[in-house]
């Protein structure tokens, strides 16, 4: 990716492109398409949650709005989807907050290993002036944030090693997201960690490649990556959201109306994306399970206590502060519900 900017000449066109398209698409129709693209399966709850964001857009807008969907990477991988974005031949898509690092650094708080006590406190952080405030940051990339869609817990599989401690880890190298944080977090559990794009992952697990990788369930199981991975341990180190973001182009391109009406669009897509994706969770785990996955329950503390050293170097950088307000925020909460007992 193109980290904070792109050629000015390639705005420049682009720009232009983005005019003609608009003025072309709606002198007799008043028709305003949008595309999106993303890498997912159509079973995957997040693309469900996009079906229904394309019904209500043309809903609120009484049909003079559209967005057509090309799923399981036909226009690129997630990479290329975001290049195609800043030059706005592309509308949408969705992309793992890890990556969007590249152009916002404060991005990699989601990749620190874990900084959320549990679920509540990682939606209270997506929810707070922290989450606006991130998704914000990203237009020094030309891009638009529209909100945020849960991605569960990232948790390891591997081909042939059982993971009941960082132990298991050493020497073994894992799949991990274009992300220099989540690098530095397998390397902190004492693995070796290896960025390959999602949609090349299932032949390098073939191949051994790598002997492992980590994600949700739901994604490890529409992936049909349990086919090739006999554990899957849910130590539930990072807790990711996935972004769904615009290009910025195609947005400022639109009437305040229609923004209007795509944000409300986008806010019900991920109200029913959250609603459902526990019971994904849940069905993908009984599904690998029954494929003969041995899914394990580690204890978590020698975990944490593996990555504590991390944590306390990230202290010291750029992001210490963002890391104590997420804390803060943690234990601000916990004196609420307390001065209520």
């Amino acid at each position: 990716m193109n980290n904070r900017s792109v050629p000015s000449w390639l705005h420049t066109v682009a720009m232009l492109l983005l005019s003609l398209a608009l003025i072309g698409c709606k002198p007799e129709s008043e028709q305003t398409t949008l595309r999106l693209a993303h890498t997912l399966d159509q079973e995957h709850v997040v693309h469900k949650a996009m079906v229904l964001m394309a019904e209500r857009l043309a809903e609120y807008s009484d049909g003079s709005m559209t967005i057509e969907i090309y799923s399981g990477g036909q226009l690129g991988n997630e990479r290329e989807l975001v290049e195609l974005l800043q030059i706005g031949s592309l509308a949408m898509t969705k992309v793992s907050a890890s990556p969007l690092e590249g152009f916002v650094p404060a991005m990699q708080v989601f990749s620190v290993p874990y900084i959320f006590r549990d679920n509540d406190h990682y939606w209270r952080v997506l929810e707070s002036d922290i989450g606006e405030q991130l998704l914000r940051e990203i237009e020094v990339a030309r891009l638009h944030g529209l909100g945020y869609y849960d991605a569960g817990s990232r948790s390891f599989y591997s081909t042939n090693t059982r993971i009941d401690s960082p132990a298991d880890l050493r020497g073994k190298k894992f799949r991990v997201l274009n992300s220099q944080t989540a690098v530095r977090m397998v390397e902190a559990l004492g693995g070796a960690a290896t960025p390959i794009d999602w949609g090349e992952l299932y032949t390098a697990l073939q191949q051994g490649v790598v002997d492992g990788a980590e994600n949700n369930p739901p994604s490890f199981y529409l992936s049909r990556h349990y086919e090739l991975s006999s554990y899957y341990s849910l130590d539930e180190h990072t807790a990711v959201p996935d972004v769904l973001i615009m290009s910025l182009l195609v947005w400022q391109g639109l009437t305040e109306e229609q923004q209007s009406w795509l944000t409300q669009a986008a806010q019900d897509s991920i109200v029913y994306q959250r609603e459902a994706w526990n019971q994904a969770s849940d069905d993908a785990l009984a599904a690998v399970k029954a494929a003969g996955v041995t899914v394990i329950y580690p204890d978590k503390q020698p975990f944490r206590d593996a990555v504590a050293p991390f944590h306390q170097r990230l202290m010291q950088t750029d992001i210490g502060p963002l890391l104590q307000r997420i804390a803060e925020l943690d234990t601000d909460e916990d004196s609420a519900e307390a001065s209520h007992e």
